[in-house]
């Protein structure tokens, strides 16, 4: 059985390894020139720096790539438990430390508001039962049929995804701050937590169940090792050629074209690619159905990411490994960057600061950061050959004055990406962060299904599928092949 596997993010490496445990003969192939999709690295002046996901959460879905070959993930990979999980930072100066440790969570949230302390908990609870049905029974496994969709709804509204998690943690905890700090989680995955079902709440329960993880090395450290592991494997990897066409006859996979030329016949095509891409530009449009082609006209996208990479001669020891902060207002911000598609000088960001755990990916005396911005997608029409120069310049004042004092005067190396490199570089509609938006009506069934819709033999994976963005979720997609193929 010959499968091509095509994108090699988290998820196509996944896909790819778990066909060969199955005994396929798989090729991999790789528009870059480095693996990881999403997930690669840039080095720079002797600084490393992760393109992506920073956040480690549930490891046994990495280490299981590795035990599906008897082998052990130890000998490849160094995944640590980090102490505090998030940091987050108000306009008013008021820190916030998010972690594991349940009695200093609630001591914090008294001091803020001592009748959330219940509230809180009670939400834990509520959230562990998403989490049971979310994640425990429906994350790995395929929803290609009406049916099978309409059999879970009675669970999913017992379980209030008509909310939305902003709405779900408001009906537990009246704060408004806390409100943010346990509503935050979709943006992890590309969603507005104003818009994105209750159903992605699960993520809160997650992190309380595995922890918040880092890799040693940076996540570059997980896809170097499982490349290695492919390569052990004998799967073979094609890097640096693009495939520009899916070749089918009568809505069957027959196999791709390079942009060489060359010709690959397979079986099986999984696409770790961002699905519309595939469909718009790699297979042919007369073969879609108008209830497929209205399906797709439908989808809401992701909001766009800035991120900006820098190395520091200083050393700021007071920032944590995870840092967010949040600027004055918080739902009209989010309404701008998803509905209004214009930016808002009144920024929230995230700040990743590995060398706070990971000495190795800073020359010694050197910091190394990334900020991560949400911004709208190339819906937007943003010339960002223009505002992205402005978007850096506003991000390095603000970090100036909450969190690394005298900052420009020490940045020794930085770039920045913009949604223009989303779209351009690793083929996502409307340079979308996460591909499509998380909500309800874009959830399950109502995502681009694992197993295609229109063409015999053709998968995907990543996060335009189900069950979405986020290395578990991207990972856990690849199980869905498990079931299917």
């Amino acid at each position: 059985m010959k499968s091509i596997v095509i994108g090699a993010g988290l998820g196509g490496i996944a896909a790819a390894l778990r066909l060969k445990a199955k005994n396929h003969d798989v090729t991999i192939i790789e528009k870059q020139n480095d693996l990881g999709g999403r997930a690669r690295i840039f080095k720079k002046n002797g600084f490393t720096f992760d393109g992506g996901p920073t956040v480690i959460t549930a490891p046994y879905l990495i280490n299981e790539l590795f035990e599906l070959f008897n082998k052990n993930p130890k000998d490849y990979i160094n995944i640590t438990p980090l102490n505090i999980w998030y940091r987050f930072i108000f306009e008013d100066g008021m820190k916030f430390d998010y972690s594991g440790n349940e009695e200093l969570m609630k001591k914090q949230i008294e001091k803020i508001n001592k009748e959330d302390v219940r509230g809180y908990e009670n939400l834990v609870k509520f959230t562990k039962k998403i989490f049971d049905k979310g994640f425990t029974d429906l994350a790995d496994v395929p929803f290609n049929k009406a049916f099978f969709m309409m059999k879970q709804l009675p669970a999913l509204l017992s379980l209030k995804s008509y909310k939305s998690v902003y709405s779900l943690v408001s009906s537990y905890v009246k704060n408004e701050k806390l409100r943010r700090i346990l509503s935050m989680h979709p943006l992890l995955v590309g969603g507005n937590p104003f818009t994105t079902t209750s159903i992605y709440g699960l993520i809160l329960y997650l992190e309380k169940k595995w922890g918040i993880h880092y890799s040693m090395g940076g996540t570059g450290q997980i896809i170097k090792s499982l490349e290695k592991l492919m390569i052990e494997e004998k799967i073979e990897i094609i890097k640096g050629r693009e495939v520009i066409n899916i070749i089918s006859k009568k809505n069957k996979i027959q196999g791709i074209k390079l942009d060489n030329q060359k010709e690959i016949a397979a079986n099986n095509i999984i696409c770790n690619a961002d699905p519309p891409a595939v469909y718009e530009k790699l297979l042919l449009e007369n073969i879609y159905s108008p209830l497929f082609k209205w399906k797709k006209k439908r989808m809401e996208y992701s909001m766009g990411l800035f991120v900006y990479y820098f190395g520091t001669k200083k050393i700021y020891s007071e920032v944590k490994h995870h840092t967010i902060k949040f600027g004055k207002k918080y739902e009209e911000h989010l309404n701008d960057i998803f509905n209004n598609k214009k930016l808002n000088n009144d920024i929230s960001y995230y700040l990743h600061r590995p060398s706070a755990t990971d000495k190795s990916l800073a020359p010694e005396g050197h910091d190394c950061f990334y900020v991560l911005v949400p911004v709208p997608n190339n819906q937007s029409g943003i010339d960002w050959s223009i505002e992205g120069d402005k978007i850096k310049n506003l991000v390095i004042e603000k970090m100036e004055k909450n969190l690394l004092p005298n900052l420009r005067e020490n940045i020794v190396t930085d770039f920045y990406l913009t949604p223009d490199y989303f779209e351009k570089e690793l083929n996502t509609k409307n340079g979308s962060g996460f591909s499509i938006q998380p909500k309800f009506s874009q959830s399950a069934y109502f995502r681009f299904h694992n197993k295609s819709e229109i063409c015999e033999g053709l998968y995907f994976v990543g996060a335009g599928t189900h069950p979405g963005a986020g290395v578990p979720g991207v990972l856990s997609s690849a199980k869905v092949l498990d079931k299917i193929i």
